[in-house]
């Protein structure tokens, strides 16, 4: 399937907001965090910003040449030990900043929905930390164009890499369903599911780099 990829910047901000604001609009955990459907509508664009102006800063977004998809990635060290120097991240995340970043996202995005903050605090802890991994955060595609395997062709082109790199690479799918696609992808269900409090559950995956992928 012949589609172009670029890195977004700064100017296609508004863009890659609206696109995810769309795809997750009827997400069962965006549902959860946002219950009233007419509220959803008009605030959850808060929080697609805020995981937007996350990744622009500290990761990468790959976004498709004609602006229907995109893919939210970060790049996550070993807490301890793992690194590719073998030795540990002295800037990894502890539990105390995690806390005070899902604090912030609450107050930034809607102060009163103490949901906001659960499930930042929920996928950090469950988030595996012994080994470097890319992180998958997010994938967005825009209604119209879902089923024409845009998600798989930006999430192929960042494994491409981890395959060359040695890298595994780790996500959260939102629904059973979607688990189908990244199976299809290498990875493999991490055994655990996260049960969100009263919500929907998400399914923990983790793929392992494809040694000598990509080498002649």
């Amino acid at each position: 399937m012949g589609v172009g990829i670029r890195a977004a910047g700064e100017d296609d901000r508004e863009l890659v907001v609206r696109l995810l604001d769309e795809a997750f609009q009827d997400d069962p955990v965006s549902g959860w965090v946002f219950p009233e459907r007419e509220y959803r509508r008009t605030t959850h664009h808060r929080l697609m910003a805020a995981f937007t102006d996350i990744v622009l800063a500290e990761g990468r977004i790959d976004l498709t040449e004609d602006g229907t998809a995109c893919a939210l990635w970060l790049s996550m060290p070993a807490a301890d030990g793992d690194g590719p120097d073998g030795g540990g991240d002295p800037g990894a995340p502890d539990e105390a900043d995690e806390a005070d970043d899902a604090v912030r996202l609450r107050e930034s995005v809607d102060p009163a929905n103490a949901r906001v903050e659960e499930i930042a605090r929920l996928m950090a802890e469950s988030h595996p930390s012994d080994r470097a991994h890319e992180y998958l955060w997010m994938i967005g595609v825009a209604p119209v164009r879902q089923g024409e395997g845009l998600g798989s062709t930006l999430i192929q082109h960042v494994l491409d890499r981890c395959d060359r790199e040695g890298l595994p690479a780790y996500l959260e799918a939102s629904s059973e369903r979607s688990t189908n696609l990244y199976a299809r992808l290498g990875f493999t269900f991490a055994d655990r599911t996260l049960d969100i409090p009263d919500g929907p559950r998400m399914w923990p995956m983790w793929r392992e780099p494809v040694t000598g992928a990509g080498r002649s």
